[in-house]
Parts: C-alpha cells; sequence; structure tokens
C-alpha cells in the first residue's frame, strides 16, 4: 500500500508526544472487506483515565 505523504510526519509528531506506535499498518474488517488504517498508537495518559488507544488514517488532498 501507498502511505500518504504525511504519513511519516504524523507518525513522527505522535511518537514526539509520547504516543507508542503499535501498528504501522492496522488492518480492519468489517462485513466481507477488510480495510487497513495508516496507524494504531496508545498512549498512557493519566491514572485516572488509563491508557488511551486510538486507530489514525492519514489523508492529505494535495493534487499531484
Amino acid at each position: 500500500m501507498t502511505k500518504d505523504i504525511y504519513h511519516e510526519a504524523v507518525k513522527n509528531a505522535l511518537i514526539k508526544d509520547g504516543w507508542i506506535i503499535t501498528a504501522d499498518l492496522y488492518p480492519l474488517e468489517y462485513e466481507d472487506v477488510e480495510l487497513y488504517a495508516d496507524l494504531a498508537v496508545e498512549k498512557f495518559i493519566s491514572e485516572t483515565q488509563k491508557q488511551r488507544k486510538i486507530i489514525i488514517e492519514i489523508k492529505s488532498f494535495i493534487s499531484l
């Protein structure tokens, strides 16, 4: 799969902010379709909120 032009910049910004990259292509299944999100990340926020996990899809709308 081709990565978006901003993929590495977004990934590096998340790492600098303390997020841990758990997948650099995250598979998702919906009914009979297999999809892929760009990143899966997690971060320990605080004692009350525990750990946050998010899936990120990166898109730019630059015409080439």
